[in-house]
């Protein structure tokens, strides 16, 4: 997350801004401007991608059935897609809560491609609960506003004229 500490925010006041979230902007901070209808939306697109992906799927699995490929084929395309459709949900799954890699996700890009409905799973299962990336974000901007808030508290007065008690 980057510390931005430049113009003023929407609040008036300066410090770190909230990273925004796709589909979501910054509306994930306070929970409002539409964020709920948001939720229910993103959630209902998953969910219709997901449907509407494995429809095609499943016309490329009887493409391969009208072409008289074998079942060796048919076997190995069905379990090409459900691995990469694991490891593409787990991914996903982890990348909410923690920044990937981005060495790792470019070695992963081919594999997330074809694993595509696991990605859109993964995205569907936790709209339901926040923003995909919510807890990240938030996690990541409050710390970045608590360290904004104890690099501009400044002291009262010069320490070096404070009176000594004396006892």
């Amino acid at each position: 997350m980057s510390d931005e500490t430049g113009p003023q925010d929407t609040a008036g006041s300066p410090g770190p801004r909230p990273e925004p979230l796709r589909f979501f902007g910054t509306t994930w901070v306070n929970h409002d401007d539409g964020y709920t209808p948001r939720r229910v939306g993103v959630a209902a697109g998953s969910l219709a991608t997901v449907v509407a992906s494995c429809l095609v799927l499943r016309l490329a699995y009887q493409g391969l059935q009208l072409a008289d490929s074998g079942a060796f084929v048919s076997i190995l395309v069905v379990a090409m897609f459900a691995i990469c459709s694991a490891l593409a949900f787990r991914h996903t799954w982890d990348s909410f809560s923690k920044r990937p890699d981005l060495d790792r996700q470019a070695s992963l890009r081919g594999l997330l491609a074809i694993g595509f409905v696991g990605s859109l799973l993964a995205y569907f299962f936790r709209s339901l609960t926040e923003a995909p990336g919510e807890k990240l974000h938030r996690e990541e901007y409050e710390a970045a506003l608590k360290q904004h808030e104890r690099r501009s508290t400044r002291r009262t007065g010069n320490p070096s004229k404070k009176r000594r008690r004396s006892a």
